[in-house]
């Protein structure tokens, strides 16, 4: 008697799908991180005020995190179908050259974010509020 194991959850087949419509964002999302990117650098260069240069940092984190969640999205869909119940099929697609690009795509987009988050979005003081 042998028994039969389902290839694949129909959650996954769903979450794959899914990820494979938000992964076709990527290179638009990408594009307007770019934008916004080229904003933040031009304001630098103009020596504009930190809130201006706050409102940018925060403009661009937005973006990028937008196209962090596409890529790991993308990620996701080159790794298969499988990969989203088996842990073993996660790490033997990571090594396929698709799956080391995508992982590649994601470790460079959370760097920027996190660089963007530490060193881009200067610090505004609070106002006081005055003592009447």
């Amino acid at each position: 008697m042998a028994f039969f194991r389902p290839r694949v959850s129909r959650e996954a087949e769903v979450r794959y799908h899914a990820d494979l419509e938000i992964s076709k964002r990527y290179p638009e999302l990408l594009g307007r991180a770019r934008e916004a990117e080229q904003v933040l650098r031009d304001l630098r260069a103009a020596d504009a005020d930190e809130i201006e240069l706050r409102a940018a940092g925060r403009a661009l984190d937005k973006e990028l995190t937008e196209a962090l969640r596409a890529a790991e999205a993308g990620q996701r869909a080159a790794f298969g179908v499988k990969s989203y119940d088996d842990r073993i099929a996660r790490r033997k697609a990571k090594a396929t050259p698709k799956g080391a690009m995508w992982t590649m795509e994601v470790e460079q987009l959370r760097t920027l974010r996190e660089e963007n988050r530490m060193w881009g979005i200067p610090r505004v003081p609070r106002p006081v509020p005055s003592a009447r």
